[in-house]
């Protein structure tokens, strides 16, 4: 049986028939070229949008503009939709197809789950908070700010209790972003830490976590810093974004402005080893000022 070709491509190959079937031999070209990049570079061969292929970035299906050279860094400055040009009065039927793509990418991330195997791999146990399901999470955030009572019980039981710094991974809005960047942000996270000197306590994952359950886990666990692994609300750019949201002394009644984030991180924007090495040492910073959010001199 044949793996499965990811969405990218497949757009690519269907465009390409459409190009021969309209006898349109620059079209033909334009999808090849986009396909051979795409096998060229396996990195960016798997699904969603978060590596922009070098086509999407610089290069503009806008015939003859009137300044090219700015059109061009414009491109290369942001991976957003622009210059994406029509026929007639309608956009390209390319364009509408990828738009399509990014938007059942970013719908898949808010109603999927994270991989048991990543969670296994770096041995996070499961508690939930009283979101109930997909639905009532999106209508109801101050529901993900509360650990279910059997998980208040699963956390006292095996977390060691006033660690210096807890790590809790969440799911938040994008279980992709869980899937796609744990691997390289937690073990970098960790060994920045341990370059610190810095030790940790008991990680473990929340599932229907929102930012704010950082608060009732710090009046739980009393840790001096959580760091809090978030999957970011996705968009049409990237949905497998993490976030890490860092707290000195997270307790109830602290404001967001108590928080520090650092926000975009994947592959296609702050990447996920650097991330993690920065949030340790954002972490050994709060312990040294004993501060976080707006009040930390970073």
């Amino acid at each position: 049986m044949n793996p499965a070709v990811p969405i990218d491509q497949l757009v690519d190959r269907v465009m390409a028939e459409l190009a021969k079937k309209l006898s349109a031999p620059q079209a033909a070209e334009q999808a090849g070229s986009r396909m051979e990049l795409h096998q060229s570079t396996p990195a960016e061969s798997e699904s969603g949008t978060d590596l922009v292929s070098e086509e999407d970035v610089i290069t503009s299906p806008i015939p003859s503009p009137k300044w090219e050279e700015g059109m061009s860094e414009l491109l290369a400055s942001t991976p957003a939709r622009i210059g994406v040009w029509r026929t007639g009065t309608r956009p390209l039927t390319k364009e509408v197809l990828k738009f399509r793509r990014d938007h059942a990418a970013a719908v898949d991330s808010i109603y999927g789950e994270a991989s048991q195997e990543i969670l296994k791999q770096f041995d996070l146990f499961t508690v939930e908070t009283r979101y109930e399901n997909t639905e009532n999470y999106l209508k109801r955030p101050d529901m993900g700010r509360i650990v279910t009572d059997e998980g208040i019980a699963a956390i006292e039981a095996a977390c060691r209790m006033k660690p210096q710094v807890q790590i809790v991974v969440s799911d938040g809005l994008s279980a992709n972003a869980v899937d796609a960047n744990l691997g390289d942000v937690y073990p970098a996270l960790l060994d920045s830490l341990a370059s610190y000197g810095l030790s940790t306590g008991t990680p473990f994952f929340v599932r229907g976590g929102r930012v704010a359950v950082m608060d009732h886990i710090g009046e739980i666990v009393q840790p001096e810093v959580l760091v809090l692994l978030i999957g970011e609300r996705p968009g049409l750019v990237s949905s497998k974004s993490l976030s890490a949201y860092i707290c000195f002394k997270p307790r109830k009644g602290t404001v967001e402005s108590d928080r520090t984030v650092i926000s975009n991180i994947h592959r296609g924007g702050t990447p996920p080893l650097e991330g993690g090495a920065h949030i340790g040492t954002i972490v050994k910073k709060m312990l040294e000022q004993q501060t976080s959010g707006i009040h930390l001199d970073i």
